[in-house]
């Protein structure tokens, strides 16, 4: 996930926010992206939306149709599944790298990281579902925190990345499994803590891939 604030230009914060539109469900899955729309809607130039648009293709978040114009990148299980395989190679190897150079400010970083999503998820659990966005960036923020001491930039950002094609489906399909979600949540915390690397790569499996059936029963198909 990235943050408006970083966007200097009229055409990056389109992009930002195009991007944002499309991660968080705002833009549905197959939706086709009309360019004179588009112009409306965020502010800038014809040339400029298709800058916009070809960048988010490789992104995985946007197709090129070839004359026909762009459309917002399908969801299908196959895809999930394949983005959910790569999410968790990527995070276990950097968690296992961060368990075992993070030090005090990364603890830190991380118990802070974990009390934001834990009251988000008080709410949720209390019928609060009003707050869907705000409780995805903590739930990001909680898993950028596990990995941010891996020591790798280039790591970091492919975690990103796929984490963001990940989030579309928890927004898409409004995934949240009520106390299983807070119980690994929490169980993660304790094994960063304890610097359990293993044990917090079969939590995040679990957690991952129970997102994944989730979705599979709320009627997502191949």
């Amino acid at each position: 996930m990235r943050d408006e604030s970083e966007a200097g230009t009229a055409g990056e914060q389109a992009y930002e926010r195009l991007r944002a539109d499309i991660v968080f469900g705002r833009l549905q899955p197959g939706q086709r992206l009309k360019l004179e729309r588009l112009r409306l809607d965020y502010g800038v130039g014809i040339s400029t939306l298709r800058e916009i648009l070809n960048r988010l293709v490789p992104e995985g978040l946007v197709v090129a149709e070839g004359q026909r114009g762009f459309q917002v990148a399908p969801c299908s299980a196959a895809d999930l599944k394949e983005i959910a395989a790569l999410r968790l190679l990527l995070e276990c190897h950097a968690m296992e790298q961060s368990f075992q150079a993070g030090d005090m400010e990364w603890e830190g970083r991380v118990v802070a990281a974990h009390h934001k999503l834990a009251r988000m998820e008080t709410q949720l659990l209390a019928g609060d579902r009003s707050n869907a966005e705000p409780w995805k960036r903590y739930d990001w923020e909680f898993h950028q925190a596990l990995v941010s001491a891996c020591g790798s930039r280039a790591l970091l950002a492919l975690h990103s990345g796929v984490y963001d094609r990940y989030l579309r489906y928890q927004m898409v399909f409004v995934i949240f499994r009520g106390e299983i979600a807070a119980d690994e949540h929490r169980a993660l915390l304790d094994a960063a803590l304890k610097r359990e690397a293993a044990r917090a790569q079969e939590i995040l499996s679990a957690h991952i891939w129970g997102c994944v059936d989730f979705a599979l029963g709320r009627g997502l198909s191949s």
